[in-house]
């Protein structure tokens, strides 16, 4: 494989400055100013790696990857952009890239990454190794936002994972979001079609936990009056994600491993084993090499689970991305609860900014659900938002309840006169009434 790299950027001083430094650290370069241009002269220079820009006038460069990728699939393509959103990132790992630069890209970061791509080929070429498989899905995931180092690298992972079928183990605090990576994952295979079932292990006690997980035989105890099939029997070619795996037995974990090592599994009661196609994608908050340690937790399912690793940073650390992450909340918040709040104040959102987020993305959620609700126009003031200590506790967080809350706060304030309190809140009297015959029915 050649040590030749084709530049392709349609912005020419960007190029420039590519190629001058490239050629300094010793790679034999040429530049194009379009795809269309990119795809005429690979034939004739023959490169072992292209870089591309993704948005340019004509053939994006996500086209000209798959183009690429389909004529020639040794050559190695590495995408760069300035619109880094997660999309743009999963798309390119899945179509193949080698790897995803976020502009404006350091030159040393594009040598370094020329050079980790020619030592990758090199070892490819001396154990006779295949280039990686392909998936032509293209469906975006929703619901991850941000433009941080780490989740960028996140992304990346994804659509990695989204070629394979390999076990993986999210990490990180509560809050951040780990549920939504599992699904990411699931949404980009192609077993999208199958089934993704969450599971949280710290809701279940180990019996419900495995009769949820592995079914149970007629008679297998009291109550089982007929069979049932459990989620990995269900689930078929999809994905179990098992939250909080940290807070399981270790007779569980016993069982589970098996699933993972074997793929088999016994119903409850069952004497007869069954097999099962899922992919299991764990999630823990807690410090696992901890309860390794201390026998509290399989040193050999840590490992099973862990064949990829996918470590969520929390809030706190990528404050760049609370604004984008806000905004992409408030319109989801929008739709759910019908509230015609549009915009947060720059004054919010430097409340926003400046707190610590010890509860990450759920927290912010929750706040600006609150926020949602207390708004009186269209834009979420700094006195619409409660933080941390100022927070009241409430056992039951769900949007459902803050809306009753709130309903029931205001029907308070005017006397149990419906319609003064569908006025207030900006509902139709009949609105009002299926809330309040909602909480009764409850």
């Amino acid at each position: 494989m050649s040590e030749r790299i084709l530049i392709v950027d349609d912005d020419t001083d960007a190029l420039e400055v590519y190629r001058t430094r490239l050629v300094h650290a010793g790679y034999e370069v040429d530049v194009a100013d379009s795809a269309e241009n990119a795809l005429a002269r690979v034939s004739a220079f023959d490169p072992g790696l292209v870089v591309t820009d993704v948005r340019m006038t004509g053939m994006s460069g996500l086209e000209l990857l798959t183009r690429l990728r389909e004529a020639l699939p040794t050559l190695e393509v590495v995408v760069m952009t300035g619109h880094e959103d997660m999309e743009t990132a999963v798309t390119a790992m899945k179509a193949g890239a080698f790897d995803f630069l976020v502009k404006p890209v350091d030159p040393k970061a594009l040598i370094g990454l020329a050079e980790r791509c020619f030592r990758e080929r090199a070892l490819v070429n001396e154990y006779g190794l295949g280039p990686h498989d392909e998936s032509a899905d293209q469906e975006p995931t929703r619901g991850l936002v941000g433009r941080d180092p780490a989740m960028i690298e996140i992304y990346k992972t994804i659509g990695v994972l989204s070629r394979n079928r390999a076990t993986v183990l999210v990490r990180g605090e509560t809050g951040t979001g780990k549920e939504v990576i599992a699904r990411a994952i699931h949404d980009h295979s192609a077993h999208a079609a199958d089934p993704f079932i969450a599971v949280n292990c710290t809701a279940l006690t180990d019996t419900l936990l495995e009769t949820e997980l592995f079914g149970h035989v007629k008679g297998a105890f009291t109550g089982a009056v007929g069979a049932r099939k459990g989620y990995f029997e269900l689930s078929g070619s999809g994905t179990i994600f098992l939250d909080e795996i940290g807070d399981t037995s270790p007779e569980f974990q016993t069982k589970l491993l098996r699933v993972l090592q074997e793929r088999r599994f016994y119903p409850v009661g069952g004497e007869a084993p069954r097999t099962t196609e899922a992919r299991v994608i764990a999630a823990t908050h807690q410090p696992i090499e901890d309860l390794v340690v201390e026998g509290r937790f399989r040193e050999d399912l840590y490992f099973r689970l862990k064949v990829v690793e996918i470590q969520v940073p929390p809030l706190r650390d990528r404050p760049g991305d609370i604004e984008l992450i806000a905004v992409a909340l408030l319109g989801r918040i929008r739709r759910e609860t019908h509230r015609d709040v549009r915009r947060i104040s720059e004054e919010a959102m430097a409340r926003l900014r400046a707190y610590a987020w010890p509860g990450n993305v759920r927290e912010l959620e929750n706040a600006l659900l609150r926020g949602a609700i207390l708004a009186r126009g269209t834009i979420i003031g700094p006195d619409h938002l409660v933080l941390g200590t100022e927070a009241q506790p409430s056992e039951d967080a769900t949007l459902k309840s803050a809306v009753s809350r709130h309903v029931q706060k205001i029907l308070t304030r005017v006397s149990g006169d419906e319609e003064a309190a569908a006025g207030l809140l900006e509902i139709s009297p009949e609105e009002l009434r299926d809330i309040v015959e909602g909480d009764e029915e409850e």
